[in-house]
C-alpha cells in the first residue's frame, strides 16, 4: 500500500483547483506533447484520440481536476482508478513507464503556470502524482498476474490469427480470432474489450481496443468493428486484412460487464456499434437457463447500418420468451419492413423507455456514443433506478491520468 499523502501536500492540490479549472487543457496539451517527442512512450499511447480527434487532452484535464478535487475523498475515485487500470493493462502498461509522465506532467506545469508554479506546488504534485501511480502500478500487477495464471491466459502481446471475416452491414465487419499458436484462449467476461498492437504500413504502431463480441470462449474471440471515416485502423481492418493475417492482442479487459447470473431483470441498451459488448452480454445470458426477463433495445440509423440483428432475433427466438428484442431505425429505407427488420421509426426515447422497461426492478446495461448515455442515464435516474443498477461503457477516451 502506498504511504498517505501528508496534509501539507493535500492542502497545496487543493488549492491549485482554481488554476487547472483556468488551465487544464492547455497542461495537458504540453503534458502529452513532452512525452511525445519520446517514439517509445507516444507508441504506448492510443493515437485516435490524440491525432485523429484530439479528445483525449480534454478527458485527461477532466481527471487531473477530478483528483485534485478530491484528493482528501479518494473513495469516490474507486470506479475510475478501476477503469485506468484496466486500460493500461490493456496497453501494456509497466512501472517503468510511470517517471516519463511524471517528468512531462510536472514539466507541463512549469512551463503553463510560470512562476506560479512554486517549488511547493511543484512538490505536492509530484508526491500526488506518485501516490495515485504507486495505487494504479499495484492494481496492474494484480491484474497482470490474473491473466498470467488463470487457463489459457497470457501477459502481454500475443499473437493471434483471423479465423473468419463476416460483414455484418454496410458499416460493420465482424473478425473472429483464434491464437496462432494453437492454445486456448482466456474467457473473457461479457462486455470486456480486447486491445490490439496493429503494425500498418505508413504508420507508427497503433493501438486500438474493440469490444468482443461473442459470449466467452475456451477458443476464440470475436469483435465487431465500425468502418469510421477517418480512422486509419478500422480502414485497414475493413480493406487490408483478411482470414489467415496475424495479430497481436493483449488479454481482455474492462470492468464494463455483466457480473454472473443476474438476479433481476435485465435491460440491454445500445446506440450504434455500441451493441458489440452487449451483444455478448446476451449470448451469454442465453445461455444461462432460468434466469431473468433480457430486453435487448437498440438504435441505429437504419438497415444499412444495422449489425447482428438477425443473430439478435435468433437468440430472442430460441429463447422461450425470456429475451425480447426491440429496434428502432432513425431513418428507414424503403427496403427496410416494418417488424421484420425492425419495430419503431425513429430514436428511442426517454417516454418510450420509461413506458416499456421495468424502472428500478431491473439491472440496466448502456452503450453507445457520449449523448446517448447522457440521455438515458439521466432518464433512468429521474426513474428511481438506483445509480448501483445503472452500468455503461461508452466508445472514446476515458478519463485516464496516463495513457488512452
Amino acid at each position: 500500500m502506498p504511504r498517505q499523502l501528508s496534509e501539507q501536500t493535500i492542502a497545496v492540490v487543493k488549492a491549485t483547483v482554481p488554476a487547472l479549472e483556468a488551465h487544464g487543457l492547455e497542461i495537458t496539451r504540453r503534458m502529452y506533447a513532452r512525452m511525445f517527442q519520446n517514439e517509445a512512450i507516444r507508441d504506448l499511447f492510443n493515437q485516435s484520440h490524440h491525432g485523429e480527434t484530439g479528445s483525449q487532452p480534454k478527458a485527461l484535464a477532466g481527471a487531473v481536476l477530478a483528483y485534485a478535487r478530491n484528493i482528501d475523498n479518494l473513495g469516490v475515485l474507486t470506479a475510475a482508478v478501476e477503469r485506468i487500470a484496466q486500460k493500461h493493462v490493456g496497453l501494456n502498461i509497466l512501472p517503468e513507464h510511470y517517471p516519463f509522465v511524471a517528468e512531462a506532467l510536472l514539466g507541463a506545469i512549469q512551463d503553463v503556470l510560470g512562476e506560479a508554479a512554486t517549488p511547493e506546488i511543484l512538490g505536492a504534485w509530484g508526491e500526488a502524482y506518485w501516490f495515485l501511480a504507486d495505487v494504479l502500478i499495484g492494481r496492474e500487477q494484480q491484474i497482470y498476474a490474473e491473466h498470467a495464471s488463470a487457463p489459457g491466459g497470457w501477459s502481454g502481446w500475443r499473437d493471434f490469427t483471423v479465423r473468419e471475416k463476416t460483414p455484418e452491414s454496410e458499416i460493420v465487419t465482424s473478425f473472429t480470432l483464434v491464437p496462432a499458436d494453437g492454445g486456448k484462449v482466456l474467457r473473457h467476461q461479457p462486455g470486456q474489450y480486447l486491445t490490439f498492437w496493429l503494425d500498418i504500413p505508413g504508420h507508427a504502431p497503433l493501438k486500438r481496443n474493440y469490444s468482443i463480441s461473442c459470449a466467452p470462449s475456451d477458443t476464440h474471440y470475436r469483435i465487431s468493428v465500425k468502418r469510421e471515416p477517418q480512422g486509419i485502423a478500422s480502414n485497414w481492418l475493413h480493406d487490408a486484412v483478411q482470414p489467415g493475417a496475424r495479430l497481436k492482442v493483449a488479454a481482455p479487459a474492462g470492468e464494463f460487464f455483466l457480473p454472473g447470473v443476474p438476479q433481476r431483470p435485465v435491460v440491454l441498451l445500445s446506440g450504434g456499434v455500441g451493441q458489440t459488448p452487449l451483444m455478448s452480454m446476451m449470448q451469454s445470458l442465453a445461455a444461462m437457463p432460468g434466469t431473468a426477463p433480457v430486453q435487448f433495445i437498440h438504435g441505429t440509423q437504419s438497415g444499412a447500418t444495422h449489425a447482428l440483428g438477425a443473430e439478435a432475433r435468433a437468440l430472442a427466438a430460441a429463447s422461450g420468451g425470456r429475451i425480447s428484442v426491440t429496434t428502432f431505425y432513425e431513418q428507414p429505407r424503403a427496403e427496410d419492413r416494418q417488424g421484420r427488420d425492425y419495430d419503431h421509426a425513429g430514436r428511442i426515447t426517454a417516454d418510450w423507455l420509461r413506458a416499456h422497461t421495468p424502472g428500478a426492478e431491473a439491472d440496466y446495461y448502456l452503450c453507445g456514443p457520449r449523448e446517448f448515455l447522457r440521455v438515458f442515464t439521466s432518464t433512468l435516474v429521474a426513474q428511481g433506478v438506483p445509480a448501483a443498477r445503472i452500468h455503461y461503457e461508452f466508445f472514446g477516451p476515458a478519463d485516464e491520468l496516463l495513457a488512452a
